[in-house]
């Protein structure tokens, strides 16, 4: 058993939570609306009031929050989870998606402070993040994510490394930007064809099953065509322009054009702008039928 400090338990970091818990792990967890931890006190885990608190004696120190802004706050300040008083030698994994400068000055936070800091966003939707089925991008001191490997088996069916410190990061970065770009070529195609008189159920389908399929494509047709934008939400619009915009600024940060990324950039930020961040993606159809 290992004690675990789990900061951020909303979509994804709740079933990543609830997997550390079933695998026997002792587990503390802060979130900032400290109401969404109800079911994971129900299966064993312990709330704390700040993540400086979370941490205490903890051997590994996971994160999943949305942004670079709640990680900082998470991780630095009096009550960060860094001012904490945790295991020697302890683990700090950062799950979350967020920029590839902030994840180089964190690990130097972390360092710092004597952690082993392992770079590492997930792939896969909260679903998968229940049934432990998320793909791991790591970037790390490869002896670092040795020791690491048992405690993310809960987690994951694959651990993928990319290389050291930013590099899960930059790759995480580079699917998800590419992601952006295939929602919104799916969105203006379905529009397309419905401007076009053609049968939606009929081209989607056929989409699905064609050359230009992908599983966003296909997911993305499903759910687009469902119309449903405000409940059961896998992922916000406003994650998605965040996700789109720090893509863009990594793919500028190495001289990459990046042209259809700053233009599914300015989609998105239409489609926030309108007031549609707390809904699915999906909604971006209804953008673009406006």
């Amino acid at each position: 058993m290992t004690r675990i400090a789990f900061l951020g338990v909303g979509r994804m970091g709740a079933g990543m939570a609830a997997r550390m818990v079933a695998a026997g792990h002792e587990v503390t967890v802060f979130n900032r609306t400290p109401g969404k931890a109800t079911a994971l006190v129900a299966q064993g885990a312990t709330v704390a009031a700040t993540p400086r608190e979370a941490v205490r004696d903890a051997e590994a120190i996971f994160a999943m929050v949305a942004d670079d802004n709640a990680s900082r706050a998470v991780w630095l300040g009096a009550d960060g989870a860094l001012a904490g008083e945790y295991d020697s030698n302890a683990f700090a994994v950062e799950f979350s998606t967020i920029s590839r400068p902030w994840v180089l000055e964190l690990a130097k936070h972390a360092a710092a402070h004597g952690l082993r800091y392992l770079d590492s966003p997930v792939t896969g939707l909260p679903d998968a993040a229940v049934a432990g089925r998320l793909t791991l991008f790591v970037g790390a001191d490869s002896a670092h994510l040795d020791a690491a490997r048992p405690l993310l088996e809960p987690l994951c069916t694959a651990v993928v490394r990319f290389g050291e410190v930013g590099a899960g990061t930059s790759f995480k970065l580079i699917q998800n930007l590419l992601g952006s770009i295939q929602i919104a070529a799916t969105a203006e195609a379905l529009r397309t064809a419905e401007l076009a008189g053609l049968d939606l159920d009929v081209v989607a389908d056929t989409l699905s099953r064609g050359g230009a399929a992908s599983p966003t494509v296909v997911r993305m047709c499903t759910e687009m065509l469902a119309g449903v934008h405000d409940r059961d939400i896998a992922f916000t619009a406003a994650l998605r322009l965040k996700d789109t915009r720090i893509g863009v600024e990594l793919a500028d940060a190495v001289g990459t054009p990046a042209a259809l990324g700053h233009t599914a950039e300015q989609i998105f930020e239409r489609l926030v702008a309108s007031g549609h961040g707390d809904l699915s993606e999906t909604k971006l159809i209804d953008l673009l039928r406006a």
